[in-house]
């Protein structure tokens, strides 16, 4: 099963990024792909959901499987293909645009093989930019660069490179508990209790959440305490803020204003009188 879409490639390509081509294929496992050195001038990113597969580099073959990633940049040489016994089911879109070398070397994506910290906002975005490449062709340009771009930002912003100790299973963990960490966030954090309902050790559990989240387990409880207390200050004006300091989980209202003032650049006084009365919408 495969579903694909071509798209013409603009000779003056006014975006910043465009795509050529967006599709996937599934249970496909004749699916078998190689470009030789020199041969093709756009840049593509594949991703993984299930099933298994390979990249070969320099003649080295890459186990590959649901959470992995690759990434080619133009006129890279291209070997990939599916497990015939365990077909993957992959997205994949081709893409070019101008400056785009000089930004992904600029942040560090010099390599072919990645593995994705969380993929969920990633295949949404893929979706919405085939069902826009489906339904309008190139009528709307601005839509076609603006959900790749998306797509770019989504695949940086949780890549992390490919290792032999990857880790999947635990990192997603991690990941299942964040919303029940994020409701509970203003109440008493408590780091064994975490690590002990994730089942390891409060140091791999730190190890695992940095991994997974590109932050501290209690940077990511004073985000989502920030986050409540700002809605707070809008929505409940007449609420102290030493009495919204400790809705949030601090019993010092000094301590609180000093963590809001490092993540936000004001007091939550100042915060108030910028964005209370209406004036935040």
């Amino acid at each position: 099963m495969k579903r694909q879409v071509m798209l013409p490639k603009l000779q003056q390509c006014p975006y910043f990024i465009f795509p050529e081509s967006v599709g996937w294929y599934q249970d496909s496992p004749e699916h078998s792909i190689y470009r030789q050195e020199g041969y093709y001038d756009s840049y593509s990113i594949h991703f993984i959901l299930s099933g298994k597969g390979y990249v070969e580099i320099d003649g080295e073959q890459h186990v590959l499987q649901k959470g992995d990633a690759f990434l080619y940049y133009p006129f890279q040489e291209q070997r990939y293909y599916s497990s015939k016994e365990d077909p993957w089911d992959i997205r994949w879109v081709h893409f070019y645009g101008s400056h785009l070398k000089e930004f992904m070397l600029e942040k560090g994506f010099l390599r072919t093989l990645w593995t994705l910290k969380r993929w969920s906002e990633l295949e949404e975005a893929f979706h919405e930019l085939l069902l826009e490449a489906e339904s309008n062709s190139i009528l709307k340009p601005t839509n076609l660069s603006t959900l790749s771009y998306k797509i770019l930002s989504e695949f940086m912003s949780y890549a992390a490179p490919l290792t032999s100790n990857r880790g999947i299973e635990s990192v997603d963990r991690i990941l299942a508990i964040l919303p029940t960490m994020q409701q509970k966030a203003c109440e008493p954090f408590i780091l064994e209790e975490w690590a002990e309902l994730t089942g390891v050790s409060t140091y791999y559990f730190c190890k695992l959440f940095r991994k997974a989240t590109s932050m501290t387990p209690l940077s990511f409880i004073t985000l989502c305490r920030i986050q409540f207390a700002k809605q707070r200050l809008i929505e409940k004006e007449s609420l102290a803020i030493k009495e919204i300091a400790i809705q949030a989980g601090y019993a010092s209202a000094s301590y609180f204003n000093q963590r809001f003032q490092e993540q936000e650049g004001m007091t939550p006084s100042e915060f108030r009188s910028l964005y209370g009365k209406g004036l935040f919408e």
